[in-house]
């Protein structure tokens, strides 16, 4: 447990780790402690943007989008090595996370699969954006990856914390994948060794399936397709779609987060088809249902909570 330093406290300490730092605008001032409490503080973590391009990147962290305002994080590490500090305080990057994923940074012990959404994450974590599509094909960087190990060493080393209070988001919140391309573990054995401490051992969690959660998924299934450009609004709707790709319904391509039209159309087709119910008209108009969703899941390996 501790409480957040002043923001001059918290960039100064990036910039002792050998951080090359980019504040951006008010970031000090430009939070959402308006919504809920920031502190105390446990732990860091890691997520990948699903973007590319540094300067939109850092834009979109900072200023958010309809349905999830800005800041998303607190610094977006950039492939060629900058934090960008875009926002202090409370950010929307964690969202609602396992308790007992918490009760393990704050006690720095091994995490266990999570399987929950009930703790508010936003209160208790820094988090950090790397810029990256997370697809498992968009390379890391050398620059990226030491900045991501030294941002964590530098506020471990501030609070006197060890590596095992460094997560990604997909240790924290059922669903997630990111960061996607390294593993948290290997991520925790670079900070423990430039902390000058042992790395704990790795115990690998027994597999747990994604998540989906069928209201949000609707949502996006609603809104995504009239919205302007391709933003994710759900990022639960990345496993769906990954399902339909495995289906053969939707295009690689597509596989992008954002449940647009091809989407819906995609998902329409998994409506109709015979594994998918084979439902016709209005009922297989490519929003999810309950029973088609639950469906899909079973044979391509996530789990549906309405």
């Amino acid at each position: 447990m501790a409480t957040p330093p002043t923001a001059k406290r918290f960039a100064d300490a990036l910039r002792a780790e050998g951080l090359i730092v980019v504040e951006v605008g008010d970031w000090e001032d430009h939070n959402r402690n308006s919504k809920g409490p920031w502190g105390p503080v446990h732990g860091v973590m890691i997520h990948h943007t699903v973007t590319s391009g540094s300067r939109r990147t850092v834009e979109i962290c900072r200023d958010g989008y309809s349905g999830l305002p800005g800041p998303l994080c607190h610094g977006v590490i950039t492939k060629d090595g900058r934090v960008h500090l875009v926002g202090y305080g409370r950010a929307n990057h964690a969202g609602l996370g396992d308790d007992d994923v918490l009760r393990a940074v704050i006690n720095e012990t091994p995490v266990p699969a999570d399987n929950e959404a009930n703790t508010d994450g936003n209160r208790h974590f820094y988090g950090f954006e790397c810029e990256n599509m997370g697809d498992g094909e968009d390379p890391w960087p050398a620059a990226q990856l030491l900045a991501i190990e030294k941002t964590a060493a530098a506020l471990c080393r501030h609070h006197g914390w060890d590596e095992d209070s460094v997560i990604g988001h997909l240790e924290w919140q059922p669903g997630k994948s990111d960061p996607r391309g390294f593993t948290m573990a290997s991520m925790r054995a670079r900070v423990a060794k430039r902390l000058g401490k042992k790395p704990s051992p790795v115990t690998l969690p027994k597999p747990s399936k994604p998540v989906v959660d069928l209201s949000q998924l609707v949502a996006a299934a609603r809104s995504n397709p009239a919205a302007k450009g391709t933003p994710v609004t759900y990022p639960g709707a990345r496993t769906v779609e990954a399902a339909l790709v495995d289906a053969g319904l939707l295009a690689k391509a597509r596989l992008d987060g954002h449940f647009g039209e091809d989407t819906v159309a995609a998902y329409a087709a998994w409506q109709r088809s015979k594994a998918g119910g084979s439902y016709q008209g209005k009922a297989a108009d490519g929003i999810p249902g309950k029973a088609s969703l639950t469906r899909l899941g079973d044979k391509y390996g996530f789990t549906v909570v309405a």
